[in-house]
């Protein structure tokens, strides 16, 4: 059975930093793409960064660039975001997502969410 599970979320005052960790389970973790989303109340679900499974490339939205950084660790299972110099716009659900394309069949899976307040 496949488990993503999100931690690290809480409350931060703006200028802060919080690490999330996702623990996934149940699937070949090596060979999926890892992403962070994120949703805030009445917005759309948006990708905040994305690591490839092939060469651990990375991307990011332009709103988290040069302040987010993720990363994964293959041997551990385990995919983070590392959130720097966070405003309250970046207050939102973070939630994980493993996804892989491979001979014509997407497998995609979704932790729960993480909750981050950034709030003086």
């Amino acid at each position: 059975q496949v488990h993503l599970v999100e931690s690290g979320g809480g409350l931060v005052q703006p200028g802060g930093s919080l690490r999330l960790s996702c623990a996934a389970s149940g699937f070949a973790f090596s060979s999926y793409a890892m992403n962070w989303y994120r949703q805030a109340p009445g917005k759309e679900r948006e990708l905040v960064a994305a690591i490839s499974s092939a060469d651990g490339s990375t991307n990011y939205a332009d709103s988290v660039k040069g302040r987010f950084t993720i990363s994964r660790d293959n041997a551990k299972n385990t995919v983070y975001l590392q959130m720097n110099s966070l405003k309250p716009e970046d207050a939102a659900v973070y939630y994980c997502n493993a996804r892989r394309l491979r001979l014509g069949v997407l497998r995609d899976y979704w932790g729960q969410g993480t909750q981050v307040t950034v709030s003086s």
